[in-house]
């Protein structure tokens, strides 16, 4: 019974940005990626990946400010569209085992068959990030879990490069994690999970995991129930 249940287990994966596209793209972090995807597919893991923007979408964003005088919406769709580019490099890397369209409407991945093991997504419309499409993929899938790939170890009680008292979390609730973070989305916003993402999680009980991407070993042991660095707000 337990294997079968295994075999069955899709993870919901968001990707950031800043893993992905740190400055360059950085091929050394998707070869880890790949391989890690690549071991846990062959042990009957399913992987759904949303991927982020970057610093694709910040500089997009900032050279069209430069020229014109941007609404919110205008930020959103240049941030959506970079992660559309980003999921395009992901898709192409997982060629060979990944669902061929990549899925921008979350409700999409409801027509994709249980026998894709690895499945693509990207931002879809403007109002929030590509983190509440975690959530509300996962919300269609039955799965339980998100894991948030970023480019820090922990959530911290405060911005550690400008308060050195903020403390490492390693595991906290939705009602204290939406405490620490503003309550309204922006397309500039710098927190560790968007606000509107972390209202739904916290009203359908996901749970979220927090975990730096160049860490593969931290993602493994959470994907095995045991201690890893990284925050689970749940």
């Amino acid at each position: 019974m337990h294997s079968n249940m295994q075999k069955q287990e899709t993870i919901v994966m968001s990707v950031g940005g800043s893993l992905i596209v740190p400055d360059q793209i950085d091929t050394d972090f998707l070869r880890t990626l790949k391989n890690f995807i690549d071991t846990e597919t062959a042990n009957g893991r399913r992987f759904i990946i949303i991927a982020g923007g970057g610093k694709t979408a910040r500089r997009y964003q900032d050279a069209a400010a430069e020229v014109s005088e941007l609404t919110s919406d205008d930020l959103d769709w240049m941030g959506i569209h970079a992660t559309r580019l980003n999921g395009h490099l992901l898709r192409t890397i997982f060629r060979d085992s990944a669902h061929k369209v990549m899925i921008t409407n979350p409700d999409d991945i409801l027509d994709v068959s249980n026998d894709e093991k690895v499945i693509i997504a990207s931002g879809y419309r403007p109002g929030c990030s590509t983190d509440l499409r975690a959530i509300q993929i996962a919300e269609r899938v039955g799965a339980k879990k998100v894991i948030n790939l970023s480019n820090i170890d922990y959530v911290y009680t405060a911005d550690p490069r400008e308060n050195p008292e903020a403390k490492k979390i390693e595991v906290i609730t939705w009602t204290d994690f939406r405490a620490l973070i503003p309550s309204e989305w922006d397309p500039g916003l710098s927190s560790p999970f968007d606000p509107i993402a972390a209202k739904e999680a916290d009203e359908k009980g996901i749970e979220v995991a927090i975990i730096n991407g160049n860490r593969p070993e931290a993602l493994t042991n959470y994907l095995a129930d045991e201690d890893f660095i990284g925050t689970k707000i749940s």
